[in-house]
């Protein structure tokens, strides 16, 4: 039986540099950041006070009726940029065949501030005022059942929760689900709302944190000698995914194509890369065997570029292990450079990038590379945009508990 293609035909998102994919990707080309100082809570007595938020985002403004009041923050996100894919793809549910179009969604944390509020009430007021929503809002699955309430979606539904591979190995995932012939839309991609004071503490505790406070702009510098962590962030891409044969039937604008997938386990540490980057290189290398392409025909990688100290030396090894000297000719670069880590949501950002510059022939900096590393002596596109003529993009998304999903994006021909 012939493969099913897969491709992508609508975007949304909600980032730190903006309110739609236009706005955020104008962002990244432009090598703005979007971090600043933290609001989401107080971060006054921690080392980092400094965070990618989702400025300026309104639910009223895009989820109908009260119905933004029931769900969390990061499903709030979800629903949004899920409703900007659908109209960015100009695609029409027919209740008739709904069950024909699914979700699959990328999340981390669930509702974290709102656990940490329903902690909060208990200890202070009593277990009996928690809110009746407390369930309904904190699950990680509620941002994709959300997604498939407000649309009217009755096909397959699922959530992955892989830390930061989730929306990665959502979008891998989702792409299988077509392939198989168990739907013939899907909705996928990620979303994450987790800054909080419990959050902060528990990745402050780790020390996995930027303290670079007074300059929050230049804080997340992946592969820069001088980088001392991760800046946490939220935001939510979806991307709107049908089989070719659908998009073609109904006339659609196809954006590109998501060839192939990878996915792999370290099984090594809790937090911690395996250090040959081995499982990093398997996830790449079986996600180019499945878009069936070589490693001479990878024109771009989206990096998963932390700005952690270990994370950026193990993914430049990883990365040479697999293209051998040509990996020196390969450019990369890191979106988490101008907007921060959003855990789960990541991965989806990151695709939308890649997308765009398939489609608009740019790719966009790593910023605040300005000391050389010696462990990390790739080309990193250092702090302006350039223009490039990309084929085929790889996205790299390396989770906690060793978790690896890789995608192949291919312009669509």
């Amino acid at each position: 039986m012939k493969r099913r293609r897969v491709v992508v035909t609508g975007m949304g998102a909600f980032s730190p540099l903006g309110l739609s994919v236009e706005e955020s990707w104008a962002g990244l080309v432009a090598g703005r950041s979007g971090i600043g100082p933290m609001t989401l809570c107080d971060p006054s007595d921690f080392p980092c006070q400094i965070a990618g938020e989702v400025k300026g985002f309104d639910p009223k403004k895009h989820i109908q009726g009260r119905e933004y009041r029931r769900m969390a923050r990061f499903s709030q996100l979800a629903v949004s940029a899920a409703l900007q894919a659908v109209e960015n793809a100009e695609l029409g549910i027919d209740p008739a065949t709904s069950h024909r179009y699914g979700v699959l969604l990328g999340n981390g944390n669930g509702g974290f501030p709102t656990t940490e509020e329903g902690c909060r009430v208990m200890i202070q007021r009593g277990g009996m005022r928690v809110s009746p929503f407390f369930f309904p809002m904190t699950l990680p699955n509620m941002a994709a059942s959300n997604i498939s309430r407000t649309l009217g979606l009755k096909g397959y539904n699922s959530t992955v929760i892989t830390a930061c591979a989730a929306s990665n190995q959502a979008i891998g995932e989702a792409a299988e689900t077509l392939r198989r012939g168990a739907a013939d839309v899907m909705l996928t991609g990620g979303a994450e709302a987790g800054i909080s004071r419990l959050g902060l503490a528990g990745f402050c505790t780790m020390r996995a944190l930027s303290t670079r406070n007074e300059e929050p702009g230049k804080a997340s510098r992946p592969f820069d000698a001088e980088r001392d962590g991760f800046v946490p962030a939220e935001g939510a891409s979806v991307l709107v995914l049908e089989t070719e044969e659908h998009a073609l039937s109904r006339g659609a604008d196809i954006l590109c194509e998501v060839a192939g997938f990878g996915c792999t386990s370290d099984a090594f540490h809790q937090v911690q890369p395996e250090e040959s980057g081995e499982g990093a290189i398997r996830a790449m290398k079986w996600a180019l065997e499945d878009a069936g392409v070589s490693e001479e025909e990878i024109d771009y990688i989206n990096a998963h570029g932390t700005s952690t100290p270990l994370n950026d030396v193990v993914e430049t090894t990883a990365i040479k292990g697999l293209f051998g000297k040509r990996a020196y000719k390969i450019p990369v670069s890191s979106t988490k450079s101008m907007v921060g880590h959003s855990l789960g949501a990541s991965g989806g950002l990151e695709a939308v990038a890649c997308i765009r510059t398939i489609t608009d022939g740019v790719i966009h900096p790593t910023v605040n590379y300005e000391f050389p590393d010696p462990g990390c002596d790739l080309d990193y596109v250092p702090n302006e945009a350039r223009k490039a003529d990309v084929r085929v993009a790889l996205s790299n998304a390396f989770g906690f508990g060793g978790q690896n999903a890789c995608i192949v994006f291919r312009r669509y021909e």
